[in-house]
């Protein structure tokens, strides 16, 4: 890993160039547009690109279905490799516990799919039960003047 560019009495740095040094984005402008997608929260609240992040802060990172919090440890602004870079954050119990939880629940959700994919007579069978259901649902909301 390169040396980083902070003067060594840095206290902060962009949110944005942290996050993509701590491999949450993969690059800078994607880890922008989740910043201004409002994915990154400090306490609650939505952050600003140019955010300063400080040693200890807490973030809250919304990647995909996937929310994690993690406190800052150190400071770089340098990409390396993900197992230096997973010494910039700890997640917090909490979230690590409740990422499991919810891995756990999508896992219970995966164990009805069926085995295989539908033949293209399966497919017209769904497609007409489908159709009849839309239309009484339909017929039974319909407004009627009396």
């Amino acid at each position: 890993m390169r040396k980083s560019n902070l003067p060594e009495n840095a206290v902060g740095m962009r949110i944005d160039k942290w996050l993509w040094a701590a491999r949450f984005f993969k690059t800078r402008s994607i880890a922008k547009n989740a910043i201004e997608g409002g994915k990154v929260h400090h306490d609650g609240d939505r952050v600003k690109v140019s955010k300063e992040v400080r040693l200890g802060m807490e973030l809250t990172i919304q990647q995909g279905i996937e929310k994690k919090t993690v406190v800052i440890k150190e400071l770089s602004d340098v990409r390396g490799p993900a197992p230096v870079a997973q010494k910039l954050y700890e997640e917090t119990a909490d979230s690590i516990a409740r990422r499991e939880a919810f891995a756990s629940q999508r896992k219970l959700h995966n164990l009805a799919r069926p085995d295989h994919r539908p033949s293209k007579k399966d497919r017209r069978d769904i497609h007409k039960f489908k159709q009849e259901n839309d239309q009484m649902f339909d017929q039974s909301w319909a407004y009627h003047d009396d």
